[in-house]
């Protein structure tokens, strides 16, 4: 068992920006550690928890639900289509209800960009008091997905320095894209991105450079795709009207062909939902080199120790 000083603790966990590369260790730690059966802290005070996801999810939504409950907590159902923000209540009113009603926790996924930054940064007199994990912002940040990844890459190869990654995709609208370039250079792994240009946007070349996708293929250690968000582009976007599944398969996809020029011992990542046929062949879904059902798995043990960072933090069931 990881020793009390190796344990994160937050008042909130909303980004991966923060964080650094020892707190980032240490939850990697942590969560396989869960994963090999390690001992739950035993909570000695009942923690309530609200999951309020305002866009739809299913791994990410259900991973988090299983997640608290292997820690122990109660669970208050919330359906924000059924809620008062159907209304116009604000996200933070909707916090101060929660509060006053006795819930600890509430994780959120939004699709506003930094939507936890008034329910976090709290005045004087607001009464809203409770611990946020953010499940995604709009195209900002996605830390458990970002952090199940660089679990999933650690199991794998068992460091980062100097390992290879490349993002494909839709790297503009991606929140996935952004937490991962972000962390992977944090942890010393050199990042690279392709995809169609137009969906590149200049600000990600801080954390590495874009290159044609058969230029990458038999030199990375790790592949991460990204689905095509349609939901996050416009009606009127000229590349979204003349979008064809086949072209983008054939230009960036993982087909047969590429899947055979990468190195052994390489992997293929993808957040999901798989637009199969799009980001990845569909028999290439399970094939050996894929880590996405892996990637599932470890959303549960990361996510189980993201939350306890917060319940220690906030020393919530008692623990510290």
């Amino acid at each position: 068992m990881l020793e009390p000083m190796n344990l994160v603790r937050l008042e909130n966990f909303v980004s991966v920006e923060d964080l650094s590369a020892d707190e980032v260790n240490a939850l990697i730690a942590r969560a396989e550690y869960f994963k090999r059966g390690g001992a739950v802290p035993k909570l000695n005070k009942p923690v309530y928890v609200v999951n309020g996801f305002f866009e739809n999810s299913t791994r990410t939504h259900t991973s988090f639900a299983v997640a608290e409950r292997k820690l122990g907590l109660t669970e208050i159902p919330f359906d924000p289509t059924h809620s008062s923000v159907k209304k116009g209540e604000t996200l933070y009113d909707t916090m101060l209800t929660m509060t006053a009603l006795g819930i600890d926790l509430a994780v959120i996924r939004h699709s506003e960009n930094n939507y936890y930054q008034p329910l976090i940064d709290t005045k004087e007199n607001e009464q809203a008091n409770i611990g946020i994990v953010n499940a995604g912002d709009g195209s900002g940040q996605h830390p458990s997905q970002c952090l199940l990844d660089v679990m999933t890459i650690h199991e794998q190869f068992g460091t980062f320095k100097g390992l290879k990654i490349a993002i494909i995709g839709d790297i503009s609208h991606s929140r996935v894209a952004r937490s991962n370039a972000q962390l992977l250079n944090k942890l010393g792994a050199e990042v690279y991105f392709s995809g169609p240009e137009y969906w590149f946007n200049e600000d990600f070349t801080q954390y590495g450079q874009y290159k044609p996708v058969d230029e990458l293929v038999g030199e990375m250690d790790a592949i991460m795709l990204l689905r095509v968000q349609h939901e996050r582009l416009s009606n009127d976007d000229a590349h979204e009207k003349d979008f064809s599944k086949e072209a983008y398969h054939e230009k960036y996809g993982m087909n047969q062909d590429r899947y055979n020029k990468m190195k052994d011992n390489a992997i293929i990542m993808h957040p999901g939902p798989i637009n199969r046929g799009v980001e990845l062949a569909s028999e290439l879904v399970e094939a050996p080199k894929s880590v996405f059902f892996r990637q599932m798995q470890n959303g549960v043990f990361m996510r189980m120790a993201m939350i306890e960072a917060v319940l220690r933090g906030r020393k919530l069931g008692g623990l510290e």
